[in-house]
């Protein structure tokens, strides 16, 4: 698999990692533990070594604590990592705030590296930036444990490029993790920009429009339990036009010879040297469907075919609460 270099050019990463937060929740009941510890096993031997989680992944950060198991007895062979700042109530599952506060840094690295059975993580986001402390203090917070070796390197997820700007001054950021796809490509205008200019990667997860774009669901809606099926663009007609749309990505795949999930991810990676991507999936055929990604190559003009799906997708892409904690 092609690798990229990490930000500041410490670490190589193969484009495509695995998001394991659909292991544990949100997209439908969690995997059974065995099965969950077997597909991880497999996507490292096929070559995927970046794994990203967080705390907030499962009740009681459930997601942190399988990838433990997974992986500690092959810790050396893997990219680790892992997001703290978003509260949560673990026997409800509410999501109660953001907190970026020194202690709540100190409090959740500690828990991390416990679920996760080792003494670092590669890399350590701010999971939504928060409104009440400064970013300056929170990133100070993530600077030392830096330099104490608990995290190799710091990065932000869904902020906006001001504050990109402000947290490289204090540390140097060396990644962003912003949705981004064919379907949501709003940081274009001033994420991507500031990543570019203060030398972080850009982490692009839900690629693949949280499934959409694999053209897998039908207009009849999203199952029983389904975390998708709460957001405004996975329901009732704007879910109906989204389908519709993702029909047209599986004609132009078709066309090309390929999927349309490796259509969609090699737009992602054709976009910057500096973007990564994360895929989440609970299925091995997927997830080497997806790496199939690498080698599709894209001319200008299916470039130019393919920019025009975003400004057709209908509904916001979080529910109030969710919209109102990226850009911060």
């Amino acid at each position: 698999m092609q690798s990229r270099s990490l930000g500041h050019g410490k670490s190589e990463l193969p484009v495509i990692g695995l998001g394991c937060m659909g292991l544990s929740e949100f997209y439908g009941p969690a995997l059974e533990p065995k099965a969950a510890i077997k597909l991880l096993h497999e996507a490292l031997d096929i070559g995927v070594v970046h794994f990203d989680t967080a705390e907030i992944y499962g009740l009681g950060a459930a997601n942190e604590t399988l990838l433990g198991q997974a992986f500690a007895d092959r810790r050396e062979r893997v990219f680790l990592a892992s997001k703290f700042g978003v509260m949560r109530n673990y026997d409800t599952g509410e999501f109660t705030g953001l907190d970026g506060s020194l202690a709540n840094c100190r409090r959740a690295i500690e828990g991390s590296l416990q679920r996760l059975q080792t003494d670092h993580l590669d890399l350590y986001y701010l999971h939504r930036v928060d409104p009440a402390t400064p970013i300056e203090e929170t990133v100070s917070a993530m600077a030392a444990l830096v330099a104490e070796g608990k995290v190799g390197a710091i990065g932000l997820s869904e902020a906006s490029g001001a504050t990109i700007r402000r947290a490289a001054k204090i540390h140097p950021i060396a990644a962003v993790q912003s949705e981004y796809s064919l379907f949501s490509r709003d940081i274009e205008a001033y994420v991507i920009p500031a990543c570019l200019e203060v030398g972080a990667s850009l982490v692009a997860y839900s690629p693949l429009g949280r499934g959409l774009l694999s053209g897998r669901f039908s207009e009849e809606g999203m199952p029983e339990g389904d975390w998708r099926a709460t957001t405004p663009r996975f329901q009732g007609k704007d879910f109906a036009a989204n389908v519709a749309l993702a029909r047209e990505l599986q004609a132009l795949a078709l066309a090309k010879g390929c999927t349309p999930a490796q259509l969609a991810l090699a737009w992602v990676l054709s976009r910057g040297a500096n973007i990564l991507a994360l895929t989440g999936t609970t299925k091995l055929a997927n997830l080497k469907d997806n790496l199939g990604a690498c080698a599709v190559e894209l001319s200008a003009e299916e470039q130019a075919s393919l920019a025009g799906f975003a400004p057709r997708v209908r509904g916001d892409r979080y529910d109030s609460w969710g919209m109102a904690g990226i850009n911060g």
